[in-house]
Protein backbone atom coordinates (compact mmCIF):
# COMPACT_ATOMS: atom_id res chain seq x y z
CA UNK A 1 0.00 0.00 0.00
CA UNK A 2 1.29 3.68 -0.96
CA UNK A 3 2.55 5.60 2.30
CA UNK A 4 0.37 8.08 3.54
CA UNK A 5 1.34 11.80 3.79
CA UNK A 6 3.21 13.09 6.75
CA UNK A 7 1.27 15.88 7.10
CA UNK A 8 -1.59 14.00 6.52
CA UNK A 9 -1.03 11.54 9.53
CA UNK A 10 -0.26 14.31 11.65
CA UNK A 11 -3.38 16.22 10.30
CA UNK A 12 -1.38 19.57 9.90
CA UNK A 13 -0.63 21.70 6.94
CA UNK A 14 1.97 21.83 4.67
CA UNK A 15 3.35 25.05 6.14
CA UNK A 16 3.12 24.27 9.84
CA UNK A 17 6.04 25.47 11.85
CA UNK A 18 8.16 23.36 14.58
CA UNK A 19 5.79 24.37 17.04
CA UNK A 20 3.00 22.85 15.58
CA UNK A 21 4.68 20.17 14.32
CA UNK A 22 5.50 18.74 18.04
CA UNK A 23 2.43 19.60 18.81
CA UNK A 24 0.18 17.72 16.92
CA UNK A 25 2.68 14.62 17.32
CA UNK A 26 2.39 15.11 21.33
CA UNK A 27 -1.41 14.75 20.69
CA UNK A 28 -0.98 11.89 18.08
CA UNK A 29 1.23 9.85 19.93
CA UNK A 30 -0.78 10.43 23.15
CA UNK A 31 -3.95 8.76 21.12
CA UNK A 32 -2.54 6.21 19.58
CA UNK A 33 0.54 5.00 22.62
CA UNK A 34 0.55 0.80 22.94
CA UNK A 35 0.64 1.79 26.89
CA UNK A 36 -2.94 3.62 26.15
CA UNK A 37 -3.95 0.42 23.25
CA UNK A 38 -2.84 -2.41 24.87
CA UNK A 39 -3.60 -4.99 22.06
CA UNK A 40 -4.53 -3.07 19.62
CA UNK A 41 -2.71 -3.93 16.46
CA UNK A 42 -4.47 -0.97 14.30
CA UNK A 43 -3.07 1.74 16.93
CA UNK A 44 0.36 0.33 17.08
CA UNK A 45 0.72 0.57 13.45
CA UNK A 46 -0.70 4.17 13.37
CA UNK A 47 1.41 5.08 16.12
CA UNK A 48 4.73 3.87 13.70
CA UNK A 49 3.36 5.77 11.47
CA UNK A 50 2.79 9.36 13.33
CA UNK A 51 6.65 8.67 14.65
CA UNK A 52 7.83 8.18 11.45
CA UNK A 53 6.35 11.23 9.96
CA UNK A 54 7.46 12.78 13.26
CA UNK A 55 11.19 11.69 12.21
CA UNK A 56 11.16 13.46 9.02
CA UNK A 57 8.55 16.62 9.37
CA UNK A 58 11.06 17.46 12.52
CA UNK A 59 14.23 17.58 10.18
CA UNK A 60 14.99 20.86 8.79
CA UNK A 61 16.95 19.10 5.75
CA UNK A 62 14.96 15.77 5.88
CA UNK A 63 11.54 17.96 5.48
CA UNK A 64 12.96 19.79 2.45
CA UNK A 65 13.90 16.82 0.84
CA UNK A 66 10.50 15.23 1.22
CA UNK A 67 8.81 18.39 0.31
CA UNK A 68 10.44 17.93 -2.76
CA UNK A 69 10.77 14.75 -3.70
CA UNK A 70 7.44 12.97 -1.38
CA UNK A 71 8.41 9.35 0.02
CA UNK A 72 10.59 8.41 -3.65
CA UNK A 73 13.62 10.65 -2.20
CA UNK A 74 16.20 10.10 -5.00
CA UNK A 75 19.23 11.23 -3.12
CA UNK A 76 18.67 8.20 -1.02
CA UNK A 77 21.97 6.47 -3.35
CA UNK A 78 23.36 3.48 -2.26
CA UNK A 79 22.20 3.77 1.63
CA UNK A 80 18.52 1.76 0.88
CA UNK A 81 15.93 1.11 -1.44
CA UNK A 82 12.56 2.20 -1.82
CA UNK A 83 11.27 5.07 -0.21
CA UNK A 84 14.11 7.82 0.43
CA UNK A 85 12.55 8.33 4.07
CA UNK A 86 12.66 4.78 5.43
CA UNK A 87 15.39 4.73 7.68
CA UNK A 88 12.55 4.28 10.63
CA UNK A 89 12.61 1.41 12.91
CA UNK A 90 10.37 0.94 15.52
CA UNK A 91 8.38 3.49 17.89
CA UNK A 92 11.42 2.88 21.22
CA UNK A 93 13.86 4.99 19.70
CA UNK A 94 12.64 8.21 17.19
CA UNK A 95 14.41 10.92 16.36
CA UNK A 96 13.92 14.68 17.41
CA UNK A 97 11.91 13.58 20.22
CA UNK A 98 13.12 12.82 23.53
CA UNK A 99 11.94 8.79 23.61
CA UNK A 100 9.47 7.36 26.50
CA UNK A 101 10.90 9.73 28.58
CA UNK A 102 8.57 12.34 27.09
CA UNK A 103 6.03 10.27 26.25
CA UNK A 104 6.04 8.88 29.84
CA UNK A 105 6.07 12.85 31.12
CA UNK A 106 2.86 13.02 28.60
CA UNK A 107 1.18 10.59 30.69
CA UNK A 108 2.13 11.00 34.54
CA UNK A 109 4.11 14.05 34.14
CA UNK A 110 7.05 12.98 34.84
CA UNK A 111 6.13 11.92 38.87
CA UNK A 112 6.61 8.48 39.43
CA UNK A 113 6.77 5.10 37.88
CA UNK A 114 9.33 3.63 35.77
CA UNK A 115 10.68 4.45 31.70
CA UNK A 116 12.90 2.56 29.58
CA UNK A 117 16.04 4.14 29.16
CA UNK A 118 17.17 1.04 26.96
CA UNK A 119 15.55 1.15 23.95
CA UNK A 120 16.75 0.98 20.01
CA UNK A 121 17.96 5.02 19.17
CA UNK A 122 19.44 5.89 16.16
CA UNK A 123 23.18 6.33 15.25
CA UNK A 124 24.54 10.16 15.21
CA UNK A 125 24.82 11.83 11.54
CA UNK A 126 28.00 12.02 9.73
CA UNK A 127 28.42 15.57 7.90
CA UNK A 128 31.47 15.79 5.61
CA UNK A 129 32.25 18.07 3.01
CA UNK A 130 32.85 16.91 -0.68
CA UNK A 131 34.29 19.29 -2.93
CA UNK A 132 33.61 18.44 -7.10
CA UNK A 133 34.59 19.58 -10.34
CA UNK A 134 32.61 21.59 -12.29
CA UNK A 135 32.16 18.90 -14.60
CA UNK A 136 31.68 16.11 -11.97
CA UNK A 137 28.59 17.99 -10.54
CA UNK A 138 26.87 18.64 -14.12
CA UNK A 139 27.59 15.42 -15.17
CA UNK A 140 27.39 13.23 -11.87
CA UNK A 141 30.28 10.99 -10.66
CA UNK A 142 31.21 8.00 -8.14
CA UNK A 143 33.07 9.95 -5.74
CA UNK A 144 35.90 8.04 -3.51
CA UNK A 145 35.60 9.31 0.43
CA UNK A 146 37.33 8.43 3.31
CA UNK A 147 34.89 7.36 5.58
CA UNK A 148 35.05 7.47 9.37
CA UNK A 149 32.40 5.88 11.58
CA UNK A 150 31.62 3.72 14.13
CA UNK A 151 29.87 0.13 13.39
CA UNK A 152 28.60 -2.32 15.28
CA UNK A 153 30.96 -5.33 16.28
CA UNK A 154 30.38 -7.89 14.37
CA UNK A 155 31.86 -10.22 17.22
CA UNK A 156 29.46 -9.41 19.51
CA UNK A 157 26.59 -8.05 16.91
CA UNK A 158 26.32 -5.19 19.40
CA UNK A 159 25.53 -7.04 22.44
CA UNK A 160 28.98 -5.33 23.76
CA UNK A 161 29.02 -9.40 25.55
CA UNK A 162 32.06 -12.05 24.43
CA UNK A 163 30.62 -14.42 22.19
CA UNK A 164 29.09 -17.33 23.96
CA UNK A 165 27.70 -15.04 26.72
CA UNK A 166 24.88 -12.34 27.41
CA UNK A 167 24.54 -9.39 29.10
CA UNK A 168 22.68 -9.70 32.42
CA UNK A 169 19.36 -7.41 33.34
CA UNK A 170 20.91 -4.86 35.40
CA UNK A 171 19.95 -6.01 39.13
CA UNK A 172 19.87 -2.22 40.44
CA UNK A 173 17.52 -0.48 37.67
CA UNK A 174 15.94 -4.12 36.51
CA UNK A 175 16.33 -3.34 33.01
CA UNK A 176 14.96 0.16 33.30
CA UNK A 177 18.21 2.37 32.44
CA UNK A 178 16.77 4.85 35.06
CA UNK A 179 17.01 4.90 39.17
CA UNK A 180 15.31 7.02 41.63
CA UNK A 181 17.65 8.82 44.32
CA UNK A 182 15.64 10.32 47.26
CA UNK A 183 17.73 13.56 48.37
CA UNK A 184 16.12 15.94 51.98
CA UNK A 185 16.59 19.45 51.59
CA UNK A 186 15.23 22.52 53.07
CA UNK A 187 11.75 21.88 51.02
CA UNK A 188 11.63 18.21 51.82
CA UNK A 189 12.65 15.43 50.67
CA UNK A 190 12.80 15.31 46.92
CA UNK A 191 12.63 12.50 44.45
CA UNK A 192 14.65 12.51 41.18
CA UNK A 193 15.52 9.69 38.31
CA UNK A 194 18.07 9.60 36.95
CA UNK A 195 20.27 6.87 34.68
CA UNK A 196 21.04 4.15 36.15
CA UNK A 197 24.72 4.38 37.77
CA UNK A 198 25.10 0.72 37.76
CA UNK A 199 24.76 -0.06 34.49
CA UNK A 200 25.02 3.92 32.58
CA UNK A 201 21.50 3.84 31.85
CA UNK A 202 21.80 0.87 29.48
CA UNK A 203 19.61 -1.61 31.73
CA UNK A 204 22.40 -4.26 31.22
CA UNK A 205 25.54 -5.27 32.70
CA UNK A 206 28.47 -7.33 31.24
CA UNK A 207 30.21 -9.23 33.18
CA UNK A 208 32.39 -10.56 30.48
CA UNK A 209 33.10 -8.23 27.81
CA UNK A 210 33.65 -8.63 24.06
CA UNK A 211 37.58 -8.33 24.06
CA UNK A 212 37.35 -6.72 20.04
CA UNK A 213 35.38 -3.89 21.30
CA UNK A 214 36.46 -3.93 24.75
CA UNK A 215 32.24 -4.08 25.20
CA UNK A 216 31.23 -0.71 23.55
CA UNK A 217 28.84 -2.94 20.89
CA UNK A 218 30.95 -0.79 17.99
CA UNK A 219 33.49 0.17 16.83
CA UNK A 220 35.69 2.99 14.99
CA UNK A 221 36.60 1.82 11.35
CA UNK A 222 37.94 4.06 8.00
CA UNK A 223 37.61 2.94 5.32
CA UNK A 224 37.45 4.43 1.59
CA UNK A 225 33.78 3.81 -0.09
CA UNK A 226 32.36 5.45 -3.36
CA UNK A 227 29.36 7.23 -3.49
CA UNK A 228 27.21 8.34 -6.73
CA UNK A 229 26.66 12.15 -6.94
CA UNK A 230 23.80 12.38 -9.32
CA UNK A 231 24.02 14.87 -12.01
CA UNK A 232 23.08 18.55 -11.72
CA UNK A 233 23.61 18.69 -7.64
CA UNK A 234 24.59 22.54 -7.16
CA UNK A 235 27.30 24.63 -4.77
CA UNK A 236 25.90 24.02 -1.11
CA UNK A 237 23.54 21.34 -2.11
CA UNK A 238 23.35 18.22 0.67
CA UNK A 239 23.32 14.68 -0.71
CA UNK A 240 21.98 12.65 2.27
CA UNK A 241 22.79 9.03 1.79
CA UNK A 242 20.69 6.89 4.42
CA UNK A 243 21.52 4.51 7.09
CA UNK A 244 25.34 5.61 6.18
CA UNK A 245 26.09 7.38 9.58
CA UNK A 246 27.22 6.04 12.99
CA UNK A 247 25.62 3.11 14.34
CA UNK A 248 22.72 3.28 16.59
CA UNK A 249 21.93 1.76 19.93
CA UNK A 250 20.37 -1.01 21.67
CA UNK A 251 19.34 -2.34 17.67
CA UNK A 252 18.75 1.15 16.42
CA UNK A 253 19.17 2.13 12.59
CA UNK A 254 22.48 4.19 11.53
CA UNK A 255 22.42 7.53 11.27
CA UNK A 256 22.77 9.16 7.91
CA UNK A 257 25.73 10.45 5.76
CA UNK A 258 25.05 14.07 4.58
CA UNK A 259 28.00 15.34 2.13
CA UNK A 260 27.60 19.09 2.12
CA UNK A 261 28.79 19.93 -2.08
CA UNK A 262 31.19 22.46 -2.98
CA UNK A 263 31.99 22.64 -6.78
CA UNK A 264 35.53 24.05 -8.02
CA UNK A 265 34.73 26.93 -10.81
CA UNK A 266 35.22 26.51 -14.60
CA UNK A 267 37.57 28.57 -16.71
CA UNK A 268 34.54 28.96 -19.38
CA UNK A 269 30.89 28.53 -18.01
CA UNK A 270 29.15 29.91 -15.06
CA UNK A 271 25.69 28.23 -13.73
CA UNK A 272 22.26 29.26 -11.70
CA UNK A 273 20.60 26.03 -11.29
CA UNK A 274 20.27 24.47 -14.36
CA UNK A 275 21.24 26.74 -16.92
CA UNK A 276 24.51 27.06 -18.25
CA UNK A 277 25.85 30.39 -19.53
CA UNK A 278 29.35 31.11 -21.41
CA UNK A 279 30.20 34.30 -23.14
CA UNK A 280 32.29 34.09 -26.57
CA UNK A 281 34.30 36.87 -28.26
CA UNK A 282 33.49 37.11 -32.01
CA UNK A 283 35.45 40.33 -34.43
CA UNK A 284 33.42 42.90 -35.16
CA UNK A 285 33.23 41.79 -38.79
CA UNK A 286 31.44 38.95 -37.52
CA UNK A 287 28.98 40.52 -35.79
CA UNK A 288 28.02 42.78 -38.47
CA UNK A 289 28.09 40.12 -41.28
CA UNK A 290 26.68 37.12 -39.55
CA UNK A 291 28.68 33.90 -38.95
CA UNK A 292 28.44 30.81 -38.11
CA UNK A 293 30.55 29.83 -34.75
CA UNK A 294 31.65 26.94 -32.79
CA UNK A 295 30.39 27.67 -29.23
CA UNK A 296 31.59 24.97 -26.45
CA UNK A 297 29.64 22.78 -24.18
CA UNK A 298 29.86 20.56 -21.75
CA UNK A 299 29.67 18.17 -24.29
CA UNK A 300 30.88 18.49 -27.72
CA UNK A 301 31.15 22.17 -29.46
CA UNK A 302 28.04 23.48 -30.61
CA UNK A 303 27.80 25.06 -34.40
CA UNK A 304 25.77 28.70 -34.07
CA UNK A 305 24.73 30.72 -36.44
CA UNK A 306 24.99 34.61 -35.08
CA UNK A 307 22.74 36.52 -37.31
CA UNK A 308 24.09 40.00 -38.78
CA UNK A 309 24.06 43.59 -37.25
CA UNK A 310 24.56 41.16 -33.75
CA UNK A 311 25.32 43.90 -31.08
CA UNK A 312 27.70 43.55 -27.99
CA UNK A 313 25.97 41.84 -25.38
CA UNK A 314 23.63 40.08 -27.47
CA UNK A 315 22.69 37.08 -25.82
CA UNK A 316 21.09 33.85 -27.36
CA UNK A 317 19.77 31.17 -26.02
CA UNK A 318 19.97 27.45 -26.81
CA UNK A 319 17.07 24.95 -25.21
CA UNK A 320 17.65 22.39 -23.45
CA UNK A 321 21.52 22.28 -23.50
CA UNK A 322 21.82 23.28 -20.05
CA UNK A 323 22.98 20.80 -16.84
CA UNK A 324 20.79 18.29 -15.55
CA UNK A 325 18.36 18.74 -13.35
CA UNK A 326 18.71 16.13 -10.16
CA UNK A 327 17.32 12.48 -11.22
CA UNK A 328 15.95 13.74 -14.24
CA UNK A 329 16.09 14.08 -18.06
CA UNK A 330 15.03 16.88 -18.67
CA UNK A 331 18.11 19.89 -18.23
CA UNK A 332 18.34 23.40 -18.37
CA UNK A 333 18.96 26.02 -21.04
CA UNK A 334 22.90 27.22 -22.63
CA UNK A 335 22.96 30.73 -22.53
CA UNK A 336 25.27 32.50 -24.95
CA UNK A 337 26.37 36.10 -24.56
CA UNK A 338 28.60 37.41 -27.62
CA UNK A 339 31.68 39.84 -26.50
CA UNK A 340 32.42 41.85 -30.09
CA UNK A 341 36.59 42.26 -30.00
CA UNK A 342 37.50 45.84 -31.17
CA UNK A 343 41.01 44.90 -32.87
CA UNK A 344 43.75 46.60 -32.09
CA UNK A 345 47.80 47.07 -33.42
CA UNK A 346 46.15 47.36 -37.44
CA UNK A 347 48.18 47.89 -40.73
CA UNK A 348 48.01 51.19 -41.82
CA UNK A 349 46.65 49.42 -45.38
CA UNK A 350 43.47 48.13 -42.56
CA UNK A 351 42.93 51.35 -41.21
CA UNK A 352 42.64 52.53 -44.53
CA UNK A 353 40.17 50.09 -45.56
CA UNK A 354 38.10 50.83 -42.34
CA UNK A 355 38.68 54.86 -43.05
CA UNK A 356 36.99 54.25 -46.55
CA UNK A 357 34.50 52.14 -45.16
CA UNK A 358 33.54 54.74 -42.61
CA UNK A 359 33.32 57.51 -45.59
CA UNK A 360 31.01 54.96 -47.01
CA UNK A 361 28.66 54.88 -44.50
CA UNK A 362 25.30 57.15 -43.90
CA UNK A 363 24.60 57.12 -40.50
CA UNK A 364 21.39 54.97 -41.16
CA UNK A 365 24.02 51.99 -40.08
CA UNK A 366 24.24 53.23 -36.29
CA UNK A 367 20.82 52.72 -34.87
CA UNK A 368 22.31 52.95 -31.18
CA UNK A 369 24.29 56.21 -32.36
CA UNK A 370 21.23 57.85 -33.87
CA UNK A 371 19.09 57.22 -30.68
CA UNK A 372 21.51 58.69 -28.69
CA UNK A 373 22.84 61.81 -30.87
CA UNK A 374 18.40 62.10 -30.57
CA UNK A 375 18.56 61.96 -27.21
CA UNK A 376 21.71 64.83 -26.40
CA UNK A 377 19.45 67.60 -29.08
CA UNK A 378 16.37 67.15 -26.81
CA UNK A 379 18.52 67.21 -23.35
CA UNK A 380 20.02 70.49 -24.79
CA UNK A 381 17.49 72.05 -26.84
CA UNK A 382 18.80 71.38 -30.22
Amino acid sequence: MAKRDYYEVLGIDRGADDAAIKKAYRAMAKKYHPDVNPGDKEAEEKFKDVNEAYSVLSDPQKRARYDQFGHEDPAAGGGQGGAGFGGFSGFEGFSGFGGFDDLFNMFTGGSTGSTRRNGPVQGDDIRMNITLTFEEAAKGCAKEINLSRTETCEECKGTGAKPGTKPQTCTRCHGTGVETVIANTAFGRVQNRRACSACNGRGVTISDPCPKCQGRGKIRTNRRRSVNIPAGVDEGQIITIYNQGNAGDNGGPAGDLQLFVTIKPHKLFSRDGADLYIEVPISFTQAALGAEIDVPTLDKPLKYTVPEGTQPGTQFKVKGMGIPYVRSSNKGDLYITIRVEVPKRLTEKQKEILRIFDESTTGKEYEQKRSFLSRVKEAFGG
